[in-house]
């Protein structure tokens, strides 16, 4: 696992989800990380209901937290169901 990937994870198990005391990544929230060659994260997601509170800033929340870790060149976040 590249250093990227492994920064990106620790800081996704930094966010919780608001309704559940769990973080997203434990939560099985996140579906798929992807670091290419030029450090671009590919992340696809999703959230616990599509009426769930934080519908519109917990993916904002994950992909500016990524944005911030050292070496991250772009960040890419999908929206699935």
């Amino acid at each position: 696992m590249s250093d990227i990937k492994t920064k990106v994870i620790d800081e996704i198990k930094k966010i919780y989800d608001p309704e559940i005391p769990v973080n997203i990544y434990e939560l099985g929230l996140i579906y798929k990380i992807e670091v290419d060659e030029k450090n671009k994260v590919n992340l696809d997601m999703t959230l616990t209901s599509p009426n769930c509170p934080v519908a519109e800033s917990l993916p904002k929340e994950v992909e500016n937290n990524i944005k911030k870790i050292e070496g991250v060149s772009e960040v890419k976040l999908n929206l699935v169901w």
